[in-house]
């Protein structure tokens, strides 16, 4: 079962009939269609003069009912680190803060929004929270965690997308159906064979989106039995369907009537049904002129691999002795044949970016979502306690009974092809009762750290009641009208009062009346992800490599890190060091081992979608940030910056160390406490540092150890992993 465990045990200890005894009366509020409600007039607002658009008004009108004050408005050194951090993941350099900080114009902030958003970066951050909702990951888990080589084709979809702004509700029908809603028949066409014009690009991008559902677990003994499979695999589509793109917790209705919510096994196995006549595909992403050039050429890749084994079978003969001349001569001239013997194929699939070949190559392909021939279509049944060994009616592709009746559209849909585009399409409608909820949810949860309804992949009845009902559906409103566009709700969001308020307040009422801050009366201080945890150690070490995209990078690990892994192939390192240090989101993820850093810092469980990621505090974090050899390494980079920038004199190199990492210079005590702290280490440095940057090298042995020691320390502080 897919339920979590509490929830099993829950459900299976109420009896049916109360499934909404307490809704008989009213629909819950999440299956109705929003309604636009009025924000709260201003001039009836204690602290109308601090509103700046109708957000502030919904939550200083809940602050004023709980007799509450907000926060003041924090300052500016803390408000530019953290929208660097809200939109691009990465921190801002001392010049970038200092040039906010100096900026009195009046739309200062929005030209950092602006400029933000506009960075190709932006689309980097947002997409990585847009994967944990995706349960993305590179191999399939269980016992062989089975390797997904395209995979990274849709990561990079789902960043190229958040980059264009692509409306959300075309977003939505992209994953969910590109294949039927864009089908893409252009190669009919003989004068397009060989031209990749911008509709095709866009047909091929809605292909790729549909690898949402080709990168779930998998069990690898289950292709023994294809029923087995096909029902794991449509019970894997349905679940992240209905959690991704509904806010529902429908995986409870696989083997009994939800216990909850108004959602029978009829509706879940109608769903499947919807996915009946879908099939996982590879397609291939050349054109037919550039396969036709592949195919030419093909006769070369052979070559090189002939070359090769002639060359490992002579080493092999020769092995451990002196060549003679003739022997070295053969060696030149097989080391000549594979040199020669150089590949003139296209450097780029279509729609995507340069791809590398090594060996017997494969033409580059995707895996989407494709169609079954029709006397393939496998009938669905409604399955008695969600066992596939006792099937008992069949199922034709349905949409939940409750929320088609909501959207005023009858639930049964065509059959047995177009049923996608339809589910698809109805998810699209403006006035759908969750679909611009549960996406406006998640943006503002994660802008604040805590949804306006918390359990973002569950707004039935069980699910945590909305903080700020009426803020929830002006904004899914608000959403639908702006073009259902996820910068503006950005705009929107961070040009609010609420989300400009400093999170280092409180007094006693506050901690009392609404110790976990549900009415918003400051901003809540959060721990950066593992991700941007890693990006920000290499951005102000000035090591991270930005280049965007392409296949999973594999780092190297330390031998205590790898020992866990039974088989050490599963982590190929990827062969140029200049690739280890790439942003996080480009690091591998395999089910059944985590990178060890990301695990340590709460990187979620893949094998269904994420809501919200945990956040610990455990002893492994602090171990890691102090004894980790890579983080002390990006320290030694660090000082090297420091000592590039601000030239020989210590308490120069503190204040620029100090400002690159926090965004902001010391204080008077601190740079005091600094500059004894570093007086002390230079005095029991140890043994000097090998392989020092060029900067370092130029400093005494001594004040080189103990100012990258120091370095270290600013990486340990909780201000550099947080955000305020």
């Amino acid at each position: 079962m897919r339920c979590a465990c509490w929830l099993i045990l829950l459900c299976c200890c109420i009896p049916v009939g109360t499934a909404c005894a307490e809704d008989d009366s009213e629909t819950h509020w999440a299956f109705r269609r929003p309604k636009r409600p009025e924000p709260p007039a201003r001039d009836s607002l204690k602290h109308g003069s601090r509103v700046r658009n109708p957000i502030d008004q919904f939550v200083l009108k809940k602050l004023q009912e709980a007799e509450l004050e907000p926060a003041p408005e924090a300052e500016r050194r803390a408000l530019v680190r953290r929208a660097y951090f809200d939109l691009l993941g990465l921190p801002p350099t001392p010049e970038q803060v200092q040039s906010f900080v100096d900026d009195d114009s009046p739309d200062a902030w929005n030209k950092l929004i602006d400029t933000l958003l506009a960075s190709k970066h932006y689309g980097e951050r947002w997409g990585r929270h847009w994967l944990d909702v995706a349960r993305y990951a590179d191999s399939g888990g269980y016992e062989t965690d089975i390797y997904y080589r395209n995979a990274w084709r849709y990561r990079d979809y789902v960043v190229k997308s958040f980059n264009d702004d692509k409306p959300y509700h075309t977003f939505l029908q992209e994953q969910i159906a590109g294949d039927e809603i864009w089908p893409d028949n252009l190669d009919l066409d003989p004068r397009r064979v060989y031209i990749v014009s911008d509709e095709k690009r866009r047909h091929l991008e809605a292909r790729i989106a549909t690898g949402f559902y080709a990168l779930g677990p998998r069990v690898h003994e289950s292709g023994l039995d294809a029923k087995r499979l096909n029902y794991e695999t449509m019970t894997d589509w349905v679940d992240t369907t209905a959690s991704a793109f509904m806010g529902l917790t429908l995986a409870c209705a696989r083997c009994h009537e939800h216990k909850f919510d108004p959602f029978t096994q009829e509706d879940y196995f109608s769903l499947q049904a919807i996915f009946a006549s879908a099939k996982e595909v590879e397609i291939p992403l050349w054109t037919s002129m550039e396969e036709a050039d592949w195919r030419q050429n093909y006769p070369k890749i052979l070559a090189v691999q002939a070359a090769r084994t002639a060359y490992r079978q002579f080493a092999a003969k020769t092995g451990g002795k002196k060549l003679t001349p003739e022997q070295d001569a053969e060696r030149r001239r097989l080391l000549e044949a594979i040199a020669q013997a150089v590949l003139n194929l296209p450097e780029k699939a279509a729609g995507q970016g340069p791809v590398d070949y090594d060996g017997l190559m494969h033409i580059p392909v995707a895996n989407v979502l494709g169609r079954r021939h029709p006397a393939l279509i496998k009938p669905v049944y409604l399955l008695d306690r969600g066992e596939l060994s006792q099937p008992r009616e069949q199922q034709y592709p349905a949409l939940p009974e409750t929320l088609a009746e909501s959207t005023g559209v009858s639930s049964k849909l065509s059959r047995p092809f177009g049923s996608r585009k339809e589910f698809a399409k109805w998810l699209a409608r403006p006035d759908h009762p969750l679909t611009a909820r549960v996406i406006v949810n998640r943006v503002w949860q994660w802008h604040f750290g805590r949804g306006i309804v918390e359990t973002s992949n569950d707004f039935g009845i069980m699910g945590t009641p909305p903080s700020h009902p009426e803020l929830l559906d002006w904004l899914a409103i608000r959403f639908t009208a702006d073009g259902w566009s996820i910068k503006e709700l950005h705009r929107l969001i961070m040009n609010s009062a609420t989300y400009r308020q400093s999170s280092r307040f409180g007094t006693e009422r506050h901690l009392t009346v609404d110790p976990d801050n549900e009415l918003l009366w400051r901003m809540n201080r959060r721990r950066l992800e593992a991700e941007a945890l890693w990006d920000a150690v290499h951005a102000t070490a000035s090591t991270i490599n930005l280049a965007m995209g392409g296949p999973p990078v594999v780092p190297p690990l330390a031998g205590d890190e790898i020992a866990a892994l039974r088989d050490k192939w599963h982590w190929v390192v990827t062969a140029d060091p200049a690739q280890h240090t790439r942003r996080g989101i480009y690091i591998i993820v395999r089910r059944n081992f985590k990178f060890p850093m990301f695990e340590v810092f709460d990187t979620p469980l893949t094998s269904a979608s994420c809501p919200k990621r945990d956040v610990t505090t455990v002893a492994p974090q602090a171990l890691w940030g102090l004894n980790n050899q890579l983080v002390f390494r990006q320290a030694i980079h660090l000082a090297a910056r420091a000592v590039r920038d601000a030239g020989e004199d210590p308490a120069a190199q503190i204040t620029r160390a100090w400002s690159i990492v926090l965004g902001r210079p010391p204080t008077a005590e601190e740079q005091t406490s600094a500059l004894k702290l570093l007086a002390e280490l230079e005095q029991s440095s140890g043994e000097p540092i090998k392989e020092l940057p060029k900067s370092l090298q130029e400093v005494p042995p001594a004040r080189a150890a103990a100012l990258s020691k120091f370095c270290l320390t600013l990486f340990n502080l909780s201000e550099f992993a947080f955000i305020d």
